[in-house]
């Protein structure tokens, strides 16, 4: 079926291959997902119960852990929950539609993480080069508005790609995607159309959208470094830069993460290599975040045994 330029796209389907094609493998994908799937959940849960049931934890830095939290949530039930129908199911036909609504909310949360990794770098910088102040800076209306202003400018961007992708058409009705989920990227290359507007914006929107908030990220730690090693005792450099640790551990899974998958799809063209190298931005990461953030905060340990203590 070849969908002409302005025709109904109700009856294009978008066929995702997955991770693997040999039925034997399948079971055990499905079991290591779903298993992935329900410890990003569950540890992410338990980050936001304990940031809002303990009184302690009332800041502005488990205000924007919390906010991570329900991101990360969001981000990995965007695909994974798809991937495991398909595996269970065999069938790997996607909608239209639901391929749209797939990227749109893709593009969202991984912005949204982006931006609020930002934040809570900015948080750390405030706290550690201006702690006589931080109460007074980071209020609760700035708080607000720290989270508020990503939701916005994700939302848009997210919009914006999901409008660009509306404009093409596809020369057939059902269109092979070698990925785990509806991948931007894959979803452009298949069109028919003219695809190099498309293409700028995507490239103009990374550059601002990720490089602007890395650039952001590094310049808060330039200067939390040069604070930290102004500081006289050594007790008070390991207490400052302990409070860094966890945070720096996230931004680095999640760039680099990303960063390899960026390069292995540009080294090569396997598309295959580039949806297992997904995997680790998309579920890893999101499912480590929990174990990061509260292995080495006494704070968070703390609030999850009154959690454990309650549910008993």
């Amino acid at each position: 079926m070849h969908l002409e330029p302005g025709n109904d796209t109700q009856h294009l389907e978008f066929l995702l291959l997955g991770l693997a094609e040999d039925p034997e493998l399948l079971p055990l994908l499905f079991g290591l997902f779903l298993s992935m799937y329900l410890v990003t959940v569950l540890g992410n849960l338990l980050i936001i119960l304990a940031t809002i049931s303990d009184s302690h934890l009332h800041t502005p830095m488990y205000f924007f852990l919390s906010n991570l939290s329900f991101v990360d949530i969001c981000f990995t039930s965007n695909t994974i929950p798809k991937m495991l129908v398909t595996i269970q199911t065999q069938s790997k036909a996607i909608t239209y539609a639901g391929c749209i609504t797939q990227i749109h909310f893709f593009v969202l949360f991984i912005g949204l993480d982006d931006f609020l990794l930002t934040v809570m770098a900015y948080d750390r910088y405030v706290a550690i080069c201006h702690p006589l102040h931080y109460v007074v800076i980071m209020n609760h209306r700035l708080c607000g508005l720290l989270v508020l202003v990503p939701w916005v400018v994700s939302v848009l961007h997210a919009l914006l790609h999901s409008l660009m992708i509306l404009r093409l058409y596809f020369c057939t009705g059902l269109e092979i995607i070698s990925h785990f989920f509806c991948e931007l990227n894959q979803v452009i290359q298949r069109a028919c159309s003219d695809t190099f507007l498309n293409e700028v914006v995507i490239y103009i929107a990374s550059f601002v959208l990720a490089v602007g908030p890395l650039i952001g990220i590094l310049y808060s730690y330039f200067k939390i470094v040069s604070s930290i090693r102004a500081f006289s005792s050594a007790h008070g450099k390991y207490k400052a830069f302990s409070t860094c640790a966890s945070h720096l551990s996230v931004v680095s899974l999640f760039y680099g993460t990303s960063l390899g998958v960026y390069l292995s799809s540009a080294v090569t063209q396997n598309s295959h290599s580039t949806a297992t190298a997904s995997v680790m931005y998309t579920v890893v990461t999101p499912m480590l975040n929990p174990f990061i953030y509260s292995l080495r905060n006494k704070d968070i340990k703390s609030a999850l045994r009154k959690i454990c203590d309650k549910v008993r």
